[in-house]
């Protein structure tokens, strides 16, 4: 007894050192949280531990004049576990942006450093702590205009504002209160409580927030029309500043309808009701984003809710689709939130697949499976094809390089992604295990790991085995096929798979591929789970006359092409195994497999009138243009320009739906370059007279401006016109700004570029890029491309200074369609100087420059 009492003793003794031990460790870490830039993982999860109960107070007086600096005051009132350290509020501006700072009730000296201002410890308590100070804010993120402003904080720009916690695991309420000019109207996150008129301004109040991170906290404010409608048993308010009549008669009632519709749908999936006090959304001219998802003040870009007469089916179903993503934001990003920024794809992916959904109810299964198809596996290849291409889940150290995490895999891939794990488990055993995990984290934090472990619950399939290679790995399986036969039967039918880049691995998922006989055709479904999988459904069967291969459009990957059922190609009634067919034959194209640019563009040109599907047909005049602008030679192209421009035009006239004709009229307008076809589009230009059964409005007439500038007329003669045409005074100054970038004159369009190194030049991200397409044209190529070296060494600042997209928008308008040696060289060049690069920026770069390096390779 002795002994086994000594043995305890010795044992609580250890465990007890253990413990101090721990415990100093703990602390020595805690005392370790450096003072840096950005908000780094290590200060966040600090601060996560310490901190609760979050409340911001926060004032702002807003000036008529965009000159004039906007000034605010902030109370920010939190509990401390543990005050051993100086705390750190987040503010990146200089510490003359800070006027006034009492803690606790006392006078602070102000300690900013590295975009930190610095709590003194011995200010601080245990406990409630109060904190209130007076500042002046930085514009950039408040995206001032002349007349209007709006807040766009994701993902970690609020602390360019106010001080802050700007970290996404810390949720906070706002109190809210805006002094703006008076008949400026106004929308936040909270209701609108009441307002205060005087001669020149009014002061709103609004009510207490609904718990957020500080990247959705936001609000706009300015000379907007206000509209509000009932939908369902809740009100709903719009601002725009539209001010087309036939647009704002044809889209208002629209758009109110489509929240309508995406509401009630997820509130009977997700077993929830709309998670927030309020339903608000706001129209912003050239918004940087599609939409962006802020609780009671959703940011749309203007163009994508208020569409004209000319609007073609898809541009309302893209509406549509638009408004159930930031929907579907309410309750995943929005309700319950990443707990870092790595896991952002979480909210994407759910917001893609749920607005999928809502798609699916109102287009049916089989219509929805061909826009899935089109929607997402050609911009998920365009990344997961390429050197730089990256995992669904990134590491991040810092939230200062989250933006470089965004991007076509998180928007796409994980789409893709999400149908397989739902494939996997069954519909009904997914949506139990979301909606238990939208229960147990509502208005909280939670992880990729959170989830998985719930959904796991509802499977007997290891998750975490599957999640490996589709969310914590890149790329994309290559699929090739073997078959023998006896006599006329199939004797053997094996499919393989292999990664297109190492390491080896093996993608689960389900797919079909379907026999073609004379008169049946025979689809079978395969799991593929395995790096060899034997068809035994088909042995025995009659050899067919050719196979299609990832027939129903699920599968993810490079697959094998059929000669044959590329010679039937327009012959079959199925739209989802025509679409399959034109993106896998585009993909292996790419690849250097099956096909030469030259053959594949004139398979594709056979489809131009065959094809009267209005949204592959789109995906087919894409891929037209792609390849005629990126790989085919200049010399091929003047061999072969004539022939395209009559067969797109016979095709405009053959089509008989209207919206048809005008996507091949668009295709035909963005490869023209004889001069018959410049004075064609010319004469269509000036008398504003369509060709026959074509509905074009002013934004297409604008488009055709810039094509008849960039292609052969004087921007100087040419545009001015159409400003003067244009009857909204933001498409105005947009045309205003992109005309010396289309200019004739050589001197002028360096001056453009030059100008672009000064950022407040590059403050209408879209304007920019829009004009930067223009200057890198491929007819303009021989003379831009000294552009290239100075738009890489901007990249960086890039990062730094502009909207979660630019980096990757700035790149993708640039060299998008450089196809020469030279400019191959210059990346490579940039590269290989450039070691240590930012890996992230370098994916970036090797991403958009993917066409550019395989046309060096490609056979043409």
């Amino acid at each position: 007894m002795a002994l086994l009492y000594k043995s305890l003793k010795v044992k609580i003794v250890k465990f007890a050192a253990c413990l101090i031990i721990s415990l100093l460790i703990l602390k020595a870490a805690i005392a370790q949280v450096p003072v840096e830039n950005g908000v780094s993982l290590k200060l966040a999860t600090y601060r996560h531990k310490i901190i609760s109960n979050i409340q911001y107070k926060l004032a702002f007086n807003i000036p008529a004049e965009k000159s004039v600096a906007l000034t605010g005051t902030e109370v920010l009132t939190f509990n401390l576990t543990e005050n051993s350290q100086p705390l750190q509020l987040d503010f990146k501006q200089s510490a003359e942006n800070l006027t006034a700072l009492t803690v606790n009730g006392k006078p602070s000296m102000i300690n900013l450093t590295n975009e930190h201002l610095v709590i003194a410890k011995n200010a601080l308590v245990k406990g409630a702590n109060r904190v209130a100070l007076s500042f002046t804010s930085g514009d950039a993120s408040l995206n001032r205009n002349n007349e209007y402003l709006y807040c766009l904080f994701v993902p970690d720009h609020a602390r360019s504002v106010f001080p802050c916690f700007d970290q996404p695991d810390l949720k906070a309420r706002f109190l809210l209160t805006l002094t703006v000019p008076k008949y400026w109207q106004v929308l936040a996150n909270g209701r609108q409580t009441d307002h205060r008129e005087n001669s020149t301004s009014v002061t709103y109040h609004f009510a207490n927030s609904d718990k957020l991170p500080t990247y959705l906290f936001s609000f706009t404010a300015g000379k907007y029309t206000y509209a509000k409608q009932n939908i369902g048993n809740r009100d709903a308010e719009f601002l725009y500043r539209e001010t087309d009549p036939a647009k704002i008669r044809l889209s208002v009632d629209s758009v109110f309808i489509d929240h309508k519709n995406a509401i009630n749908f997820l509130q009977n999936w997700t077993g929830r009701p709309f998670p927030f006090q309020k339903v608000g959304f706001v129209a912003i001219p050239d918004f940087q984003f599609g939409g962006m998802e802020h609780p009671g003040e959703v940011q749309y870009k203007a163009s994508s809710l208020f569409l004209d007469e000319g609007a073609t089916r898809d541009q309302f179903l893209s509406r549509a689709t638009l408004i159930s993503h930031e929907t579907a934001h309410m309750w995943f990003g929005d309700m319950v939130t990443m707990q870092w920024f790595n896991d952002v794809w979480m909210k994407e992916v759910f917001a893609n697949f749920m607005a999928d959904k809502v798609s699916e109810k109102v287009l049916g299964t089989d219509e929805f499976n061909l826009r899935f198809l089109q929607d997402h596996y050609p911009a998920a290849y365009a990344v997961d094809r390429t050197a730089g291409a990256n995992p669904i889940r990134q590491q991040l150290d810092n939230l200062q390089d989250a933006g470089s995490l965004y991007g076509n895999i998180i928007y796409h891939k994980a789409p893709i992604m999400m149908r397989q794990l739902e494939l996997l488990m069954g519909k009904e055993h997914f949506r139990a295990g979301i909606r238990e995990y939208l229960k147990k984290y509502a208005y909280g934090n939670a992880t990729w790991d959170n989830l998985i472990g719930i959904l796991s619950k509802y499977t007997r399939a290891d998750l975490y085995k599957w999640n490996r290679v589709w969310v914590n790995q890149p790329g994309r399986p290559v699929f090739d096929s073997r078959i023998t036969y006896s006599g006329n039967q199939i004797t053997g039918f094996d499919i393989t798979q292999t990664a297109e880049q190492k390491p080896e691995r093996i993608w689960p998922q389900n797919f079909s591929v379907t026999l073609v006989y004379a008169n049946t055709k025979r689809p079978i479904k395969l799991k593929m789970d395995k790096q060899l999988v034997s068809v035994s459904q088909a042995i025995g069967l009659e050899k067919p006359l050719y196979i299609i291969y990832n027939s129903d459009g699920y599968g993810y990957g490079l697959f094998p092409n059929d000669a044959g059922a590329n010679a039937g190609l327009y012959n079959r009634t199925n739209t989802t195994e025509r679409s399959s067919l034109y993106i896998g034959d585009y993909e292996n194209m790419l690849a250097g497999r099956y096909f030469k640019p030259a053959e594949l563009l004139e398979l594709y040109k056979n489809g131009l009138t065959a094809e009267t599907n209005e949204s592959s047909l789109r995906l087919l005049t894409n891929y037209f243009g792609n390849i005629y602008w990126e790989f085919l030679t200049a010399q091929q192209r003047a061999a072969v320009s004539a022939g395209l421009e009559q067969a797109l035009w016979n095709a405009m006239t053959i089509q008989t739906a209207a919206n048809n004709k005008k996507i091949l009229f668009k295709a035909y307008q963005d490869i023209y370059t004889s001069g018959d076809a410049l004075k064609q589009i010319h004469n269509i230009w000036e008398t504003q007279k369509a060709p026959e059964g074509v509905k074009l409005t002013e934004d297409d007439y604008t488009s055709l401006a810039l094509s008849l500038a960039l292609k052969g007329y004087n921007a100087h003669d040419i545009l001015p016109v159409q400003i003067g045409r244009v009857k909204n005074d933001e498409r105005k100054k947009r045309l205003e700004f992109m005309l010396p970038a289309l200019s004739q004159d050589v001197r002028e369009r360096d001056a453009f570029f030059a100008s672009l190194a000064d950022r407040k030049n590059r403050q209408k991200e879209a304007w920019v890029t829009a004009a930067l397409s223009y200057l890198n044209h491929p007819l303009r190529q021989s003379i831009s491309v000294k552009y290239l070296q100075k738009s890489l060494d901007m990249v960086e600042e890039i990062q730094q200074t502009g909207d979660l997209f630019f980096p990757q928008s700035w790149l993708a308008s640039i060299f998008s369609s450089y196809q020469s040696e030279e400019a191959a060289s210059i990346v490579k060049d940039f590269l290989a100087s450039h070691p240590n690069y930012n890996p992230k920026l370098k994916a970036k770069i090797q991403q958009a420059t993917d066409n550019l390096m395989r046309a060096q390779t490609l056979v043409r």
